[in-house]
């Protein structure tokens, strides 16, 4: 289905499939679409393994569609849903199944991890918008999706707070005018923090980021600095600019979302509270704007009047060694940040399950980047990508 024309106001009907609709950016993707039914509906779903959240989004949004990345999940999620009449699939065949759907215009992808690839190049080969929030797409596969949106006329609309705040500054400029992306960031859970402070802290203590709400993994990489690094990958993608023009900058109350400085010295700034409804909703109604939906349901303004100051501080790269690390994978390209990526994903598992210290996560992603290095491929496609994913994995699993 293509877009309609609703009876309400004559606003248009969006249509969604949504890859990861049990996780952060799916659930809050959920509740913008409750806020504007006249609008916003769902044609399918698609999760990991959380069958009870899986039944009861099924059950208030009907969608035809509906898949469990895990074969167990979807056996125990057809037997609850029986009543109903959603067909639930299960793995790649069914994320594909989501991703391809007919009566969908716009493909949400916020699934966790490289999986994302092949339902979101499927998604553009079928003429769908692209709403992105799985870094990992990019971060490996730009080379492919990119070329393949601009060949089929798509748009790859970001939801990632930052890219989305630099798409919002880039409005109506070209690119020959932009000289530097200020990338910001909150500076994690351990900012200010040295490595001998790092050396004792678990899990639960990387998890309570100060000023954002997010799933473990993101938390996590967000203290690293790797999520950081990951989105320096992506916006060069997303924006096509060397990675030399991106800077990142801490911004401690994550109220300036990344910035955009021009070629006459002026910069652009986006603004706004800490809350990932308004970049997904901004994607969702672009390039339109609707009322903010936040998760406490009030204004997604910061409030300018409160005592807090707009501060900046350089990141400290020596501690929290993600972004450096980042910037080597993208200076030496092909498969070498899908090794950045895998390495990170596999360390951050095993310090979630307290299999390794914080400072491990740098060390193992060093030594997969370093085994890697005499068999990058220049231009990977899937499969390679997929190998060097794997690759990655088993060096930090030995370790």
């Amino acid at each position: 289905m293509t877009e309609k024309e609703s009876p309400v106001l004559n606003k248009r009907v969006h249509s969604i499939a949504l890859l990861g609709s049990t996780g952060s950016i799916g659930t809050q993707t959920l509740d913008i679409v409750r806020a504007h039914p006249e609008e916003l509906r769902i044609a399918g779903l698609a999760a990991g393994k959380n069958v009870s959240l899986m039944e009861a989004q099924i059950r208030e949004h009907r969608p035809r569609i509906a898949c469990m990345w895990d074969d167990e999940a979807a056996a125990d999620l057809r037997t609850r849903i029986r009543d109903t009449d959603t067909q639930v699939l299960a793995g790649m065949e069914g994320l594909l199944a989501v991703a391809e759907m007919e009566e969908a215009d716009l493909c949400l992808t916020a699934v966790v991890g490289m999986i994302g690839i092949r339902p979101t190049l499927a998604a553009i080969g079928k003429g769908k918008t692209i709403a992105l929030a799985n870094k990992e797409t990019l971060v490996a596969a730009g080379h492919l999706i990119m070329p393949a949106a601009e060949e089929a006329g798509v748009e790859i609309l970001p939801v990632d707070s930052e890219h989305s705040a630099i798409f919002q500054c880039l409005n109506g400029e070209t690119k020959d005018r932009l000289k530097k992306i200020w990338l910001t960031c909150s500076g994690g859970t351990f900012r200010g923090l040295k490595r001998e402070d790092l050396l004792h802290k678990k899990a639960k203590d990387a998890l309570k980021n100060p000023n954002w709400d997010m799933g473990a993994k993101v938390t996590i990489d967000s203290a690293s600095l790797v999520n950081k690094g990951l989105e320096v990958i992506e916006a060069s993608w997303l924006f096509g600019v060397s990675t030399e023009q991106i800077r990142v900058i801490v911004q401690p109350q994550s109220v300036i979302h990344s910035m955009v400085e021009y070629a006459d010295g002026s910069v652009i700034a986006q603004l706004a509270a800490p809350d990932m409804h308004l970049p997904i909703q901004y994607a969702l109604f672009y390039p339109d704007r609707r009322s903010g939906t936040s998760s406490d349901g009030g204004t997604l303004l910061p409030d300018f009047a409160a005592p807090s100051a707009i501060t900046f501080e350089e990141p400290d790269t020596e501690t929290f060694q993600g972004l450096p690390l980042a910037y080597e994978a993208a200076q030496i390209g092909g498969s070498m940040p899908t090794v950045f990526n895998a390495a990170n994903e596999e360390a951050v598992r095993l310090f979630l399950k307290e299999q390794i210290g914080f400072l491990d996560i740098y060390d193992r992603i060093r030594m997969a980047m370093d085994a890697h290095a005499p068999y990058v491929k220049a231009m990977p496609d899937v499969d390679e990508i997929l190998e060097a994913e794997a690759f990655a994995r088993e060096i930090v699993r030995k370790k």
